[in-house]
């Protein structure tokens, strides 16, 4: 203290600037020696059952396809396959002459679509397809002529034109005689007279008619 002035001296004290206190180590957790417990599985769910209109539409998509690829199929078989219209023959035989009597036989109109005509002089085949419009004529045995129900045309017992719109005679298949003796017949070939030209119904050696 000052004498002089009386005032109070404190002494003064140096407070050192204290360290920062050391940064304390970070505890962590010592690792757990129990395995950590799986979680519970989900619960299980049931699909609903597939409603009868499902299946059925499954049913018809699947048979629509499979009729498609049948068809195909179908089809193309088809296309390879040959486009042949199978017919019946146009060469047979129809017998012996003396199995035919005076007269126009027609037993073989079903069949082969021919009448057997027959003479005091030869035998003939006449082709039953009127000469108009292709129709089959009906034989009128008690007319003693041929008769087209299509549009009238009438031919007599050689099968030669005399009324309605017919331009021609019915035509003749070709016949000739076998090494047995019977008759062998050829719609393939046919003999005309068309009106005003030559008649071929006279060609015996052609196969036009036999002699009996």
């Amino acid at each position: 203290m000052d004498s002089q002035s009386g005032d109070v001296i404190t002494p003064e004290r140096t407070v050192s600037a204290a360290a920062p206190p050391s940064a304390a180590p970070v505890a962590r957790p010592a690792p757990s020696s129990v395995a950590a417990a799986p979680k519970p599985s989900g619960a299980i769910v049931e699909s609903t059952p597939d409603p009868p209109v499902n299946k059925m539409r499954r049913h018809i998509v699947w048979a629509s396809i499979a009729g498609f690829l049948i068809t195909c199929f179908l089809m193309f078989l088809r296309f390879f396959l040959p486009r042949a219209i199978f017919e019946p023959s146009t060469v047979f035989k129809i017998g012996f002459p003396s199995d035919y009597a005076l007269g126009v036989d027609t037993k073989w109109q079903q069949e082969y679509r021919i009448w057997v005509g027959k003479t005091s002089d030869r035998l003939f085949v006449i082709y039953a397809r009127c000469t108009h419009l292709g129709c089959t004529p009906d034989w009128k045995a008690s007319e003693n002529k041929f008769k087209c129900p299509c549009h009238g045309s009438g031919y007599d017992s050689e099968g030669i034109n005399f009324e309605g719109p017919a331009p021609r005679p019915m035509d003749r298949a070709h016949v000739e005689i076998d090494p047995e003796g019977q008759i062998v017949v050829d719609t393939n070939r046919l003999f005309r007279w068309p009106k005003g030209d030559r008649n071929e119904f006279e060609d015996k050696d052609r196969g036009a008619y036999l002699s009996v």
